[in-house]
């Protein structure tokens, strides 16, 4: 049975996503950054109101995937504070100067979260090499990549999306995802095999998801 997470910039989306059948949310702020780290308080208010998993981003800024020490520093507190509200799991993903998976600080964030779940979000895209970034990212403990296969968009990543599913062979989850929805997953679904999909479901190019389009999006 597939599966859909919805990426949630606000409160108001998380709600929506929760009470239309969305089996995760990932949460996040900066909605025209790509996402950001988001409030601690929004995130303990909805953690009272939600109980289907909330995965929370570690993100301290838009822009490129190679973090500074005192940026470092900064997610590793924003984690262990997320950490002690009950969320059940974080995204984030870090690439060295080189554009390559940052193998020692991403472990660092993986076992810092442990026993939580980590996905390795979008940074997967910029990342050198898909073979060799995909077998990185399992050594460092991730147990999902989020990805469009590293390509704008997923109707353009889909050989490569197919071709991560089949090399990941069950060692981590694929999280199909960018520029995914309702009109497009029925055909992702069948053609890259993959059993796990990310959308904002946000059609009007505001800052909310539409009611309707998460539900289409589990309906499909």
């Amino acid at each position: 049975m597939s599966k859909i997470e919805i990426a949630c910039f606000n409160p108001e989306s998380a709600m929506i996503a929760f009470e239309n059948g969305a089996d995760r949310i990932e949460l996040c702020d900066g909605l025209s950054e790509g996402g950001t780290t988001p409030d601690i308080d929004t995130a303990r208010t909805l953690r009272e109101k939600i109980n289907i998993p909330i995965f929370v981003m570690i993100r301290p800024r838009g822009g490129d995937f190679t973090y500074s020490d005192a940026e470092f520093e900064q997610m590793k507190d924003e984690l262990s504070q997320l950490k002690a509200l009950q969320v059940d799991g974080f995204v984030f993903g870090i690439l060295d100067e080189n554009d390559e998976v940052n193998i020692e600080q991403n472990k660092a964030l993986v076992e810092l979260a442990n026993p939580l779940s980590c996905a390795f979000h979008r940074a997967f895209d910029r990342a050198k090499d898909l073979e060799i970034s995909l077998e990185k990212v399992i050594d460092c403990g991730f147990k999902t990549i989020l990805t469009s296969g590293q390509k704008p968009n997923v109707s353009e990543g889909k050989e490569n999306l197919k071709k991560l599913v089949e090399l990941s062979n069950g060692r981590i989850e694929i999280l199909v995802g960018g520029g995914l929805r309702s009109t497009n997953i029925e055909e992702i679904r069948e053609f890259t095999k993959a059993g796990y999909f990310h959308s904002s479901a946000i059609t009007d190019g505001g800052a909310f998801a539409n009611p309707a389009e998460v539900v289409a999006l589990k309906s499909k």
